[in-house]
């Protein structure tokens, strides 16, 4: 048989033998192809049991007349994949009818090659497998080079990396740590706990474009090469695709992959494929998330609170008396008048949103209920039209303008009853509509710089309000964390969470609903005494429990005791 490429159009016919199927033939183009030849279904045979000699997980790259499948299914017991998209020499051959029964033989035809071999190179993964036994029928790379060429090459690689990078891990009593940067507030957190525990890491940078193409795919294997490293590390799973490209390779390879969620997950995963890689662990900053990424098919997951860097947020030289951001009470947060804005206006304008969906938002912020989309689920007024949106997009959507309206309208409401104390609030302009009718007795201040100016600012509030996002109504934010962590006294709103981390009455102050909070201040900025002591429990709980120093030590932890063996033996 000659390397000429065979048609791509072409009638089969079958060539029997005392009605046994011996080849097939086929005609196209003016010429004549056959796709056994002299050695028939024996030919077939000894060519797939040689492949299965050195052990992996069988795949044919074309059918052929199905007697090498019927060999191997009978030598090998379990999956079994046939990479083939000719329905004509299947119509002949009939091997897709003869092994639909059996669950262990997968057909894949999807026309992206690279999704058809990927599929393989997940069930590699998932059943153990350290390599794939593949058995490429000479005939097919002919038949439609732009399919099966890919395809193969596809495979091919899955063996090679694993040949070169595949190594056991954790096997070092330090770990070593590639970090799937890109700009991002907590990476800077991560790198200085990495440092003080005397970690090696090094930094991906996985730029700003789009993820999991060839350059960032060839840095990253060049980093695995040359560094070595335990596992992989990402906060939100920035620096990877959303088709899971970039985590499936990194399972070829072998490398365990941390993401640490410190944003909804929901949010960020929201109907996104292949990303739950049986390498995969997933943090996240909110206990009540990690149900529902379980049931994303994540194996492994965990809660890992925020928690502080107490070299940067630590107490200082305290400010003037005069100084502008000495005040009784204060508030540093955006207003979400522009998220709100910007999420309602995504959605479908049509009088049942517009109408419906802010008076429900209300009822979501006062509900326990903590899923948006659950709660939509069961709206009696906003079911049918939720239901009704075209795909997962678009339901998102809905989500994300439930959640950000919630939030305006709770955060609000809270921010209004710190105004009789003249609070200063930190924040976007926003604040000056939603507080327009308060009377001059408060002031603003624009953002100020987290690293820099928030640590001076807390503790030169006597009290630091803080109310929480609606997205996370179990969990805790920066706040908790950073304003104790520089000597300021802070009251926040109850959280389940919360009482997991503190010693609540004796290391936080709390209030249940907006009602309290006038009440609760009035108490607090009599008593400063009482701030002081609990800001400095606080303190004393946070250097001891909640530093980022503390959070990678359990997340290296956690990585070791999971993937601390051979992650594909033999």
């Amino acid at each position: 048989m000659t390397d000429t490429p065979a048609p791509s159009t072409y009638a089969a016919f079958p060539v029997a033998t005392g009605g046994t199927l011996r080849d097939v033939r086929l005609e196209g183009g003016g010429r004549v192809w056959h796709l056994a030849g002299r050695g028939g279904p024996e030919a077939e045979r000894q060519q797939a049991l040689r492949a299965l000699a050195d052990g992996g997980m069988p795949v044919f790259v074309g059918a052929g007349l199905g007697a090498g499948l019927a060999a191997v299914q009978e030598a090998c017991p379990g999956p079994i994949f046939v990479l083939d998209r000719e329905p004509a020499i299947d119509a002949v051959t009939g091997v897709r009818a003869a092994f639909a029964a059996d669950p262990d033989v997968h057909f894949c035809d999807d026309p992206d090659p690279d999704r058809a071999a990927a599929r393989v190179a997940d069930a590699a993964r998932s059943a153990g497998f350290a390599r794939l036994a593949v058995i490429a029928h000479p005939l097919y790379r002919r038949l439609r080079p732009d399919w099966y060429g890919p395809a193969l090459a596809r495979l091919n690689r899955y063996a090679a990396v694993r040949d070169r990078l595949v190594t056991p891990r954790f096997t070092a009593p330090t770990a070593r740590v590639l970090l799937l940067w890109r700009p991002y507030f907590l990476y800077r957190e991560i790198e200085a706990a990495l440092t003080r525990l005397d970690v090696p890491f090094r930094r991906l940078d996985t730029g700003r474009g789009q993820r999991g193409d060839t350059g960032t795919i060839e840095a990253l294997l060049a980093a695995v090469a040359a560094f070595r490293p335990d596992f992989a590390l990402t906060v939100n799973h920035l620096g990877l695709d959303r088709d899971g490209r970039l985590a499936g390779l990194l399972a070829d390879i072998g490398l365990p992959l941390a993401s640490w969620f410190v944003d909804s997950p929901r949010l960020i995963l929201h109907e996104h494929a292949g990303l739950a890689t049986p390498l995969t662990m997933v943090f996240s900053y909110d206990a009540d998330a990690v149900p529902e990424l379980a049931a994303m098919g994540f194996a492994h997951c965990r809660w890992l609170p925020l928690a502080t860097d107490p070299e940067r947020f630590r107490p200082g030289p305290p400010l003037a008396a005069d100084h502008p951001w000495r005040c009784r009470v204060s508030f540093v947060g955006e207003s979400m008048e522009r998220q709100a804005a910007e999420a309602m206006a995504r959605l479908p304008d049509e009088p049942v949103w517009r109408r419906l969906l802010p008076e429900a938002a209300g009822d979501f912020a006062a509900s326990p209920e903590r899923s948006a989309r659950r709660f939509l689920e069961a709206s009696p007024a906003l079911a049918a039209a939720y239901g009704g949106l075209p795909d997962g997009t678009a339901r998102l959507d809905a989500e994300l303008a439930l959640t950000w309206e919630a939030t305006r309208r709770y955060r609000q409401a809270c921010v209004r009853q710190l105004t009789p104390f003249g609070p200063c609030i930190v924040g976007d302009d926003g604040w000056e509509t939603a507080l327009s009718g308060a009377g001059a007795t408060w002031r603003r201040l624009p953002g100020l710089e987290y690293y820099t100016e928030l640590p001076a600012f807390y503790p030169a509030s006597a009290v630091n309000f803080n109310c929480t996002s609606v997205q996370m109504k179990g969990a805790v934010n920066q706040r908790v964390f950073d304003v104790p962590a520089c000597g300021g006294f802070l009251l926040t709103d109850a959280r389940e969470q919360l009482e997991r981390l503190f010693d609540t009455g004796r290391e936080t102050a709390v209030y249940a609903a907006a009602a309290e909070i006038p009440d609760r201040l009035r108490h607090f900025l009599a008593h400063p005494r009482e701030r002081e002591r609990i800001a400095q429990a606080a303190r004393r709980r946070i250097l001891a429990e909640h530093t980022y120093v503390h959070r990678l030590r359990t997340l290296l932890a956690a990585m070791r005791q999971t993937f601390g063996q051979p992650t594909f033996p033999e």
